[in-house]
């Protein structure tokens, strides 16, 4: 079985010429979304889906817009609305040292200078000035740990777990 990585979300058709408005999630959209790139895409049950190949793409206001190779109208386009576009393993794009993918760290373990644990990563929200990890606790209120050196002291993806300084404030 295939495993994809969402790599963006069409949040509705653009014009009438078979343009769509993804919200894009990767680091690389210029990449990504160039022509000719395929991209695998799910609707929100992901019980459907239908390789797609990027014809045009080309950014307007926060939101990458997108035709297809085959798809010429509104009409054909529609029913792409609020499905996600996805890229195989294999298509995954070569990271700096220090760089990583979001489903790299969604899932490790939180753990806090004392080695006790506080929880297991289950969302990364993007944000302008850095990434805000959201960390799942048994019988609390999630944590929210921005992504800085400050806080994130050490990731050890053998061990799948995250060592935290957990800043004054931080935990209310």
């Amino acid at each position: 079985m295939t495993e994809y990585y969402q790599v963006g979300t069409i949040v509705n058709t653009h014009g009438i010429k078979g343009e769509v408005r993804v919200q894009s999630i990767t680091s690389h959209p210029e990449e990504r979304f160039a022509c000719g790139s395929e991209l695998m895409w799910f609707n929100e049950q992901e019980t459907k889906q239908e390789l797609l190949t990027v014809k045009s793409h080309r950014v307007h206001k926060s939101f990458d817009l997108l035709t297809f190779k085959n798809y010429d109208n509104i009409n054909d386009v529609e029913k792409f609305v609020r499905g996600t576009l996805n890229v195989t393993a294999d298509q995954a794009l070569e990271l700096e040292d220090g760089e990583f993918y979001h489903y790299d760290i969604i899932g490790l373990s939180v753990y806090n200078e004392s080695d006790e644990l506080i929880g297991t990563i289950k969302e990364i929200l993007e944000t302008g000035a850095n990434d805000v990890w959201v960390v799942q606790r048994s019988n609390k209120k999630d944590l929210l740990l921005p992504y800085i050196d400050a806080v994130i002291k050490m990731i050890d993806f053998d061990e799948k777990k995250v060592i935290v300084h957990v800043l004054e404030g931080l935990d209310d």
